[in-house]
């Protein structure tokens, strides 16, 4: 029949979102170097402020380099971004381990965040959901989970490299495994996505110039960009400085990369979970709902101090923050038509990645003001209140709008 038997997925499909995971899951290891390294890079250079400001960097460089390499990706191809992407990751570990301050942050915001992650992440993401139709929330889902295999399969090998080798050498035995994994893998398997055939699933919807959300385009996408900000702030906070919070309580630098590790492996699984509601229920509701489960978690890092209180936190929090970003994309995916993907994508997920990295520098700001971590997680749990606030009401739109533009 028309419309039910004919779609773009096909075996090929999962395996370009299984490549793509491996090929993140790598990229996305290079900014956790800072992360875990932190106190051996604030013993270095003195302070937490400037690592702390160059994770922020990677944030902000890979969203930036996100719209910059979303439109190399529609001139020249996602394979040659993504081999291109492997270089520079190499290329900035290799810079930021000279151990200057200025080689720190161009290394970490230019090569690593900017052109490394930066021509992977969002570019790759789009790319994967041209691939499918009928369960594009769970590929989406799976693609961005690279970062959570990253999170829970890097910070216990580099705490014990840095442990016996130091930051700067790990940090360059990851660039060339980075190069050596991501370059060939993109040439061997990264292919441009199917054409949809006009039968197949939302091929014919959204269409360009619809209002959207009973919205002009571009205002909807302005409100679903500073939701994904907002949310994006506190979810960065406990991620990028939990292994540092673990020092501070006594627990010691293994104790918080394992806690780390528990933290992403749990937002991976949720992260699938989550993926499989967004294909029922549509990408603003599992955004709303996803990030209530933040919010409460939030709450329980705030109120919690032992040690294994905070691993059975870190798992929840995983869970609850897992399927946020994903949904965001499909979100944008579902009410946009699908040649302004490459674009609208980008650039969504430059301004969550901004808030990523907005969120990091923050909590290391205040920590430096304050001694400790209890002013940074209050800040983060008003900024997830006033973000539900906005998704609610793009909710109530969608669902308000749903019968002006059928």
């Amino acid at each position: 029949m028309p419309g039910t038997s004919a779609t773009i997925e096909t075996r090929q499909s999962w395996v370009v979102a299984t490549t793509a995971v491996v090929m993140l899951s790598v990229a996305q290891g290079a900014p956790l170097t800072v992360v875990v390294g932190l106190p051996r890079l604030a013993e270095h250079f003195g302070t937490r402020g400037l690592p702390s400001f160059a994770s922020a960097l990677a944030f902000f460089g890979t969203g930036f380099g996100g719209v910059l390499c979303g439109w190399m990706t529609q001139r020249i191809g996602m394979r040659a971004v993504a081999m291109f992407s492997g270089v520079m990751l190499a290329a900035g570990l290799g810079l930021a381990s000279r151990g200057e301050p200025w080689q720190l942050i161009a290394g970490i915001g230019i090569g690593v965040g900017m052109f490394g992650t930066g021509a992977l992440f969002a570019p790759m993401v789009t790319h994967v959901s041209m691939w499918f139709d009928r369960r594009r929330g769970s590929a989406l889902a799976l693609v961005s989970s690279g970062q959570y295999v990253a999170g829970a399969l890097w910070p216990p090998i580099f705490e014990r490299s840095i442990t016996a080798f130091g930051w700067q050498a790990t940090m360059l035995g990851f660039a060339v495994l980075s190069a050596a994994v991501i370059v060939p893998l993109a040439a061997m398997v990264i292919r441009p996505p199917p054409i949809p055939p006009p039968d197949a699933p939302g091929a014919h919807v959204p269409r360009a110039g619809e209002r959207v959300l009973g919205m002009q385009p571009n205002l909807a996408l302005a409100l679903l960009a500073i939701a994904s900000f907002l949310c994006c702030v506190p979810m960065a906070m406990p991620a990028a400085h939990l292994v540092a919070f673990c020092v501070d309580l006594g627990f010691g630098a293994r104790v918080g990369a394992a806690m780390l590790s528990v933290l992403l492996l749990a937002a991976f699984l949720s992260r699938q979970i989550w993926g499989a509601v967004s294909d029922r229920i549509g990408g603003i509701p599992t955004v709303f709902i996803g990030n209530i489960f933040q919010t409460l978690a939030m709450v329980a890092f705030l109120l919690t101090t032992d040690e294994a209180g905070l691993f059975l936190v870190a798992g929840l929090y995983g869970l609850g923050f897992g399927g946020i970003v994903p949904a965001y994309v499909l979100a944008v995916r579902e009410i946009f038509p699908r040649e302004e993907a490459y674009w609208r994508v980008p650039a969504l997920l430059f301004i969550s990645l901004s808030g990523m990295g907005f969120g990091t520098w923050l909590a290391g700001a205040i920590y430096d003001r304050m001694g400790s971590y209890a002013a940074a997680w209050g800040i983060g749990i008003i900024v997830n209140i006033v973000q539900l606030g906005l998704v609610g009401f793009l909710l109530w739109r969608q669902r308000t709008a749903r019968p002006s533009m059928a």
